[in-house]
């Protein structure tokens, strides 16, 4: 019997095998994966009015997730948004706003990822949150 999916979930990374890994896990979760290669092609997309949460990387060629994260804000307040990094010298606490869900470097420990996964695709879906 086939469940369905726990939501719908934009994975942008420009690393191929961080993109698949990531979309293997969380499909094993019960998420709807839509994977992009770069920031602009999931805008270009216009995918971020359909999905429940947005996981980026923030070291991306052209548009970074920073800049990904300030645009999404702008234009869907109440959509989260999960940054992930393998840089070990980036400032977290740069990393802010309503929608900011969580920030993790690579390599991203799963469980702790999936729970705010689940957090912020349950917040979403709340008619309380903000």
């Amino acid at each position: 019997m086939l469940r369905a999916p726990k939501g719908i979930l934009a994975v942008i990374d420009d690393d191929l095998h961080v993109l698949e890994s990531l979309q293997s896990l969380l499909e094993s979760a019960r998420y709807s994966v839509r994977p992009y290669s770069s920031a602009e092609s999931f805008l270009k997309d216009d995918a971020d009015g359909q999905v429940d949460c947005v996981i980026s990387d923030i070291g991306m060629p052209l548009m970074d997730g920073i800049e990904l994260q300030r645009r999404l804000l702008a234009r869907h307040p109440r959509l989260p948004v999960i940054l992930i990094t393998g840089r070990y010298d980036f400032d977290a606490p740069g990393v802010s706003g309503a929608n900011n869900r969580g920030f993790f470097r690579k390599p991203v420990d799963a469980y702790e990822l999936l729970k705010a996964i689940d957090t912020a695709v349950i917040a979403t879906k709340s008619p309380q949150s903000p």
